[in-house]
C-alpha cells in the first residue's frame, strides 16, 4: 500500500457517513436550542463588527473577525468548491449552503464557549482560549481527570492538524494557481512562501491580527467584485445555475440523480473545510477578542460563517457553473470517466483551474482571469496558513504551560514553526490529491472531537445567550458575570467582574498587584 493509498483509507474512515450526519444534525440541534440565533442575532452581528472593546491584550471584534476569516477564507473557497462540484455535482453547492446556515449556530456555541473559558497568558498578557481550554474547564469540578485528558487530546490533534495536515493544501493551491497563470515553478513558490511566512509567524499574535485585518477585507471584496463581473456578463445563466444546483441537490436531475449521496457528502465535507463551523478553529479567534460579554464574539464568529460560504463560496460556484468550466467525475477520481463534461474538458484537475478558466471567459486569450485568481488565491491561502500557525501555537502553549523551563518551551515553539514550514514546502510541490487527503483528515479529526465535546458542554453557552438577551431586553450593554448564572470555572470573568482584571492590564501587572496568577487563580471560597 502506497502513502497515497493510506491517506485515502484513513480519510474514508474519518469522513464516513456518521461525520456528515453529525455535522448536519448538530447544526440543526443548536439552531433549535438557540432559537435560530443565526437569524435573530443578525443585527447584533453587524453591530459588533464596528464596535466592541479594544485593549493592549486582546484584539478588537473586527480584528478577531478578520483573523477568523483569514482562517476560513482560503483554498476551500476556490479549490474546495471546485472539487465539491467535480465529485458531487452542482448539487453539492446547496449542501454547502445548508451546512453554513446550520453551522452558524454550531459556530456560535463553540465560539461563546471559547470566550467563557479563555485565559490570560502570564508571559505575554494576551488572551488564549479554544476547545482544549473549555474541554478542560467546563466540568473540571465534576470530572477533572476526564476533562483534562479530553482537552489534551484535542490540543494534540489540533497542533498536528494545523502544523502538518492542513497547511499543505493551501500551499498546493497557491503554487498550482501561480504555475498555471505564469508558469512559475512550484519549487520556487515553495521557497518564497517559506521565507515570507517565517517572518510573519515569528512576530506573534499581534502581528498576525494586524496582518489579517490589513489583507483580508480588500482581497475578499476584490474577489467578490470580480465574481460580480462574471455574474453580469453571464446574467442569462442565473436560472440555469440555480436550476442545476437545486435539481442536483435532491436527485431530480437526470444526469446526477445517481450521486445524490455524493452531493451531500462533498457539500458537507467541503463546506466544513471552508467555513470550519464545528471544527473548533473559530473559538481560538473568539477567545483572543476583548469583549464585555462572551455572546458578542459568538455572534461575530457565526457571521463569519455566512461571509465565507454564502458570499465567497457562492461567488466561486457561480463562476464555475455559469461558464460551464467544470466536469463531474463518476468515481471520485481524477482522471476518470465523467457524468458530465463541460467546456473545460477532462484534462484540467479539479481545483483552482476551474475558476481560472471561468474568469478567462471575460477576456479570452489574455489570461487575465488566471492571473487574478492566482493573486487572490495567494492572499487567501497565505492568510489561512498564518491563521493555522496561530491556532497551532495556542494549542502548543496549552500543552506546555506547566513546563517552567523557558528554553524548553521556546525550543518546542521553534520546532512547531519548523514543522509548519516543512509542511508548506512539501505541500507546494506535492500532488493535489495527497494534499487534500491530508487536509481532510485534519479537519475531520478536529470536527469529530469538537462537535461531540460541545454537545456535552453546551449548557454554559446557552445560559450566556439567555443572560445576553435578558440584558439587551432591559436596555443594557451586556456585561458578563458567570457566577449568578451557575457557570463554574470561568475564572477570568470572575476576576474581571470583581475588578481584578482591567481592560488593558497585562498578566505581569495583575500578578504584581494581586499576587494572583491569571491562568491559575486561587480556589474560590
Amino acid at each position: 500500500m502506497t502513502f497515497a493509498d493510506m491517506i485515502d483509507a484513513v480519510n474514508g474512515v474519518v469522513w464516513a457517513l456518521p461525520l456528515v450526519g453529525l455535522c448536519l444534525l448538530a447544526g440543526l440541534y443548536f439552531s433549535i436550542r438557540t432559537k435560530f440565533v443565526q437569524v435573530s442575532g443578525l443585527p447584533d452581528m453587524v453591530k459588533q463588527l464596528f464596535g466592541g472593546e479594544k485593549s493592549t491584550d486582546g484584539t478588537s471584534s473586527f480584528q478577531s473577525l478578520m483573523m477568523s476569516l483569514a482562517n476560513r477564507v482560503g483554498m476551500g473557497n476556490i479549490g474546495g468548491v471546485a472539487t465539491a462540484i467535480a465529485f458531487g455535482g452542482p448539487g453539492a453547492v446547496f449542501w454547502m449552503w445548508t451546512v453554513a446556515f446550520l453551522g452558524a449556530a454550531t459556530s456560535f456555541i463553540e465560539s461563546t464557549l471559547g470566550q467563557i473559558y479563555k485565559e490570560k497568558d502570564p508571559d505575554t498578557g494576551e488572551y488564549r482560549g479554544g476547545p482544549a481550554y473549555y474541554f478542560e474547564k467546563a466540568y473540571s469540578h465534576k470530572a477533572k481527570a476526564l476533562s483534562l485528558v479530553y482537552g489534551i487530546l484535542f490540543a494534540a490533534v489540533t497542533v498536528m492538524a494545523m502544523s502538518f495536515f492542513l497547511p499543505g493544501v493551501q500551499a498546493n493551491g497557491m503554487a498550482s494557481a501561480i504555475n498555471l497563470a505564469w508558469g512559475f515553478p512550484t519549487w520556487g513558490v515553495a521557497i518564497l512562501l517559506v521565507i515570507v511566512l517565517a517572518f510573519i509567524v515569528i512576530g506573534g499574535v499581534k502581528r498576525i491580527a494586524a496582518f489579517a485585518a490589513f489583507v483580508v477585507p480588500p482581497m475578499a471584496i476584490l474577489y467578490i467584485i470580480a465574481a460580480l463581473a462574471v455574474f453580469f456578463v453571464n446574467f442569462d445563466q442565473i436560472p440555469h445555475v440555480f436550476g442545476q444546483i437545486f435539481s442536483s441537490a435532491f436527485g431530480a436531475n437526470a444526469v446526477y440523480g445517481a450521486i445524490i449521496g455524493l452531493a451531500i457528502k462533498w457539500g458537507v465535507q467541503r463546506g466544513i473545510y471552508s467555513n470550519e463551523a464545528g471544527q473548533g478553529t473559530g473559538p481560538h479567534h473568539a477567545a483572543a477578542a476583548e469583549v464585555s460579554h462572551p455572546v458578542k464574539q459568538g455572534l461575530v464568529q457565526a457571521f463569519s460563517v455566512y461571509i465565507d460560504t454564502l458570499f465567497v463560496c457562492t461567488a466561486t460556484a457561480f463562476i464555475i457553473i455559469s461558464t460551464d468550466m467544470y466536469s463531474v467525475f463518476e468515481n471520485e477520481t481524477f482522471p476518470g470517466p465523467t457524468l458530465y463534461t463541460g467546456a473545460i474538458g477532462t484534462d484540467v484537475e479539479p481545483g483552482p483551474g476551474f475558476v481560472q478558466n471561468g474568469f478567462d471567459t471575460l477576456a479570452p486569450g489574455i489570461g487575465l482571469g488566471s492571473s487574478f485568481v492566482a493573486i487572490a488565491l495567494t492572499f487567501f491561502a497565505f492568510t489561512t496558513i498564518v491563521a493555522y500557525y496561530y491556532m497551532a501555537e495556542v494549542n502548543l502553549s496549552y500543552l506546555t504551560r506547566k513546563i517552567k523551563n523557558g528554553v524548553v518551551r521556546r525550543g518546542l515553539l521553534r520546532l512547531l514553526q519548523g514543522v509548519l514550514l516543512v509542511s508548506v514546502a512539501y505541500g507546494a510541490i506535492n500532488t493535489a490529491g495527497s494534499a487534500w487527503g491530508l487536509g481532510d483528515i485534519g479537519v475531520g479529526s478536529m470536527a469529530w472531537l469538537n462537535i461531540v465535546g460541545i454537545l456535552l458542554l453546551q449548557v454554559p453557552a446557552l445560559k450566556a445567550l439567555k443572560d445576553y438577551r435578558a440584558q439587551k431586553k432591559a436596555g443594557k450593554d451586556p456585561e458578563f458575570d458567570p457566577r449568578p448564572l451557575g457557570i463554574a470555572n470561568a475564572e477570568f470573568w470572575e476576576l474581571r467582574a470583581d475588578g481584578k482584571v482591567r481592560q488593558g492590564q497585562t498578566g505581569e501587572e495583575l500578578a504584581a498587584e494581586t499576587g494572583e496568577n491569571p491562568i491559575t487563580p486561587p480556589p474560590r471560597p
